[in-house]
């Protein structure tokens, strides 16, 4: 496998019709990307002393953490009253390799903050809800 630069890993929201397009929200310097996955044990005495888990049994989410530089672009601002209406949106993440996944989240945390003689930066956390589908 060939290493992937970091800059090609894009956080993109949707436009929220039936075949949306994706946008890309704009000035991420990094990204962050964790799935997460509960185990279910089914240890017993028959284990011999070792755990055992259900394959297929918990519950699978995925987490995206990005920060980076505000633009003011339109994919901000949606983002934005995602983030203050508490409302679900479809998102993809695309890396260089043509890999993509989508998937509905909520923005779980939207943080602003800026030096008096710097940029404005941001930092969001994103939380999945219902299926992640890898494409």
């Amino acid at each position: 496998m060939a290493a992937e630069r970091g800059s090609a890993f894009l956080l993109k929201i949707g436009s929220g019709g039936p075949t949306p397009t994706y946008a890309t929200v704009a000035g991420l310097k990094t990204t962050q990307l964790t799935i997460n996955g509960d185990a279910v044990a089914i240890t017993n005495k028959d284990s011999g002393g070792w755990r055992e888990l259900l394959s297929g049994a918990g519950v699978r989410s995925v987490s995206v953490a990005a920060s980076g530089i505000f633009t003011g672009s339109s994919a901000e601002a949606q983002l934005r009253g995602l983030a203050l209406g508490g409302g679900l949106a479809g998102y993809e993440l695309s890396f260089e390799s043509g890999e993509r996944m989508q998937g509905r989240f909520l923005v779980s945390r939207l943080e602003y903050a800026g030096d008096f003689n710097g940029e404005r930066n941001y930092t969001l956390g994103l939380e999945s809800s219902g299926e992640v589908i890898a494409l």
